[in-house]
């Protein structure tokens, strides 16, 4: 019998994978005109918000309730069925853009505040702004919409721009709600993320978690080290923190657990390896498809830029893992209990092939929602060829992934349609110019000081959006006075995109943080900490690479000798900063010890030879020291304490 939870869940699924055959239709033929296809994105999105959150409930937002970098809602129970008023909603949402589907000629030939809008377009417009600010508080909460609603205000009341020409721009141009944001979700990351949902359906998850066992899981602090590897793996096909969290975290974080790990320190572990994952290339986070759209560049040129930054965070954490591991005394996983990589890679290595078709198609030339399809097309029958990965793949596998990838998309849609109206109203009234400028004159015309702005800015907006919509406020208002003081171009962007990840594991809203904490039952603030102390070797990548753009390869490969120097240097001052913090480099470290030790790493990261030559001393001197005179005295105080 049909009841109407049935119907509403029949609708969900429908909906769902509908969106997705349609993403990948659309990837192979290529796209329509901008208001058909990124208004038939936005009304998929907005009914399945509509339907998956409806107004009314029966349980309401539970206690251990978590809202992942996306936006999706983790850890609440939703079992209310849509009502009435969520089916007028979603009638009401495809009226108001099937209206700019029928006029969509007119619109596109119109002269834009030249000609008035009719009067129905203006409460059609009104309606539908509402409309997706209610959608996007539904599945991301009040932060990003009550910003929306802010710079509206600005718009109407400060600026003094009419209300006609907000509504002019939001609904009937592609500078607003319809603008290049969403254009980014509905080209780019519908399809990476309908990859990422094949990827885990076909169990390239327990690939990743097996190889990096291989690997680390032997050595002092082993599954911490799993946790960061498998982490940045599984980061290059989800791009989402708290998924990360979710999916490694209930493996690696009891494991870090019983090996000794506080739990405090586990959770910090597993949440700041996953934050990683959205800086991890071929598959970024969502903002990284954004910057390059912002940049006029391809998606590929934005993945040669964060390789070595993606990697230098890597290189952070798994020293801050190991020393942390020394300094307590851990020991890794017997190596009965891990399995040997030859094995792995007989089993399952074959399911990295989706990835390496992704990654060849970038290199070709290819678009990347054409590789992205490739990719994803690839995953069934590359898991169908062996029988250790063909068990239990079979069509329902295929219309699960397709269900997964149109749910996990949702939040994005929504974050980018509502960063549309902060960027329509900013285009508008040219905020951008009067911040800029009010921010040069804050920082003196000095650019270390606005560097620090931008990032506490990236860090307190991360706190209550999701990545790309912080990442998108931020290139509108702080990016062009960095620019402007001499930061390069890609540099900038990726400082902002860096911070605006970054925020992830800063206290006191840091959701991957709470996502591990919950799963190692631990103190949330502990938790935060220690992931900031982690991660502390992350916080001064991004002023590396502003100082020394040789790290993002910018001048391609013509400089690769100085790029190499420049990853070297900072990645010995990486390892250098994590031993200082953590109070072991070959023995434990005294404070003096760790104070030269953060000295040196600040004068290797410095992009200076002389710099990193005093910083390669002052390293090797507290080696040597501690090699040839404290580990003799040790042992032999303890021979004598045996005696």
């Amino acid at each position: 019998m049909w009841t109407a939870d049935r119907f509403a869940k029949a609708a969900i699924t429908l909906v769902a994978v509908g969106m997705s055959v349609y993403h990948l239709v659309i990837a192979f033929i290529g796209p329509p005109q901008a208001f058909f296809f990124r208004g038939t994105h936005l009304l998929f999105a907005m009914t399945l918000v509509f339907l998956l959150y409806p107004i009314f409930r029966k349980s309401g937002k539970s206690e251990g309730e978590l809202r992942d970098d996306a936006g999706g809602i983790i850890g609440a129970a939703r079992t209310a069925h849509a009502s009435w008023l969520d089916w007028l909603l979603i009638a009401i949402t495809a009226g108001t853009i099937a209206y700019v589907w029928w006029n969509h000629e007119h619109l596109i030939t119109r002269f834009v505040y030249v000609e008035d809008p009719e009067t129905i377009e203006l409460v059609l417009g009104a309606i539908f702004t509402l409309l997706v600010l209610e959608a996007t508080r539904r599945v991301i909460g009040w932060a990003l919409p009550l910003t929306a609603i802010i710079f509206l205000i600005y718009g109407l009341f400060v600026a003094n721009v009419r209300p006609q020409q907000i509504i002019e721009i939001m609904y009937l141009t592609t500078e607003g709600i319809f603008g290049p944001t969403l254009g980014v979700s509905a080209t780019f990351v519908i399809m990476f993320v309908l990859f990422g949902a094949f990827m885990e359906r076909t169990g390239v998850g327990q690939l990743f978690m097996d190889f990096a066992l291989s690997l680390t899981g032997h050595t002092a602090g082993g599954p911490g080290k799993v946790a960061v590897v498998s982490s940045s793996l599984f980061g290059t096909v989800s791009g989402s923190a708290v998924a990360n969290v979710l999916v490694d975290g209930p493996i690696t974080i009891p494991l870090m657990k019983r090996s000794g790990f506080r739990p405090p320190f586990a959770a910090a572990v597993e949440a700041t390896a996953s934050t990683g994952g959205q800086l991890m290339p071929p598959i970024m986070g969502a903002a990284a498809f954004v910057m390059a759209e912002f940049l006029a560049v391809s998606y590929f040129q934005v993945t040669i830029w964060a390789i070595i930054p993606a990697v230098l965070y890597y290189v952070a954490v798994f020293f801050a893992v190991h020393f942390e591991a020394k300094r307590v005394g851990l020991l890794g996983v017997p190596r009965s209990e891990i399995p040997r990589l030859g094995q792995v890679m007989r089993e399952r290595g074959h399911l990295f092939i989706p990835i390496v078709v992704v990654l060849f198609g970038l290199i070709a030339g290819y678009s990347a929602p054409y590789c992205a399809l490739a990719g994803t097309l690839s995953c069934i029958p590359v898991a169908m060829l062996r029988k250790s990965t063909r068990a239990g793949i079979n069509w329902r596998t295929v219309w699960d992934a397709l269900e997964d990838g149109a749910k996990n998309s949702i939040a994005v849609a929504l974050a980018c349609a509502c960063a549309g109206i902060i960027i329509g109203v900013i285009f508008l009234t040219g905020a951008a110019m009067d911040f800029t400028a009010v921010a040069v004159k804050l920082a003196k015309e000095m650019l270390p000081l606005a560097l620090i702005l931008t990032m506490l800015a990236g860090i307190v907006l991360g706190m209550g959006m999701p990545t790309t919509p912080a990442y998108i406020v931020m290139v509108s208002l702080l990016v062009p006075a960095l620019i402007k003081m001499g930061a390069p171009i890609p540099a900038a962007h990726m400082f902002a995109f860096y911070f605006a990840i970054l925020s992830a594991i800063t206290p006191p809203v840091a959701l991957a943080v709470y996502a591990a904490a919950a799963i190692a039952k631990t103190n949330l603030w502990e938790s935060g900490w220690a992931a900031v102390r982690v991660g502390a070797a992350a916080f001064i990548v991004p002023f590396m690479f502003i100082y020394e753009p040789a790290l993002l390869m910018i001048n391609g490969w013509d400089e690769w000798h100085v790029s190499l120097l420049a990853f070297i240097s900072a990645s010995i001052g990486c390892m250098a900063l994590a031993a200082g913090l953590h109070g072991y480099l070959l023995a434990a470290c005294r404070m003096w010890e760790r104070a030269v030790l953060v000295i040196a790493a600040l004068l290797l990261i410095a992009p200076e030879l002389i710099s990193s030559l005093v910083g390669i001393v002052l390293l090797l001197g507290i080696a040597a020291k501690q090699k040839f005179l404290d580990r003799p005295a040790a042992a032999a105080a303890s021979k004598t304490a045996t005696k």
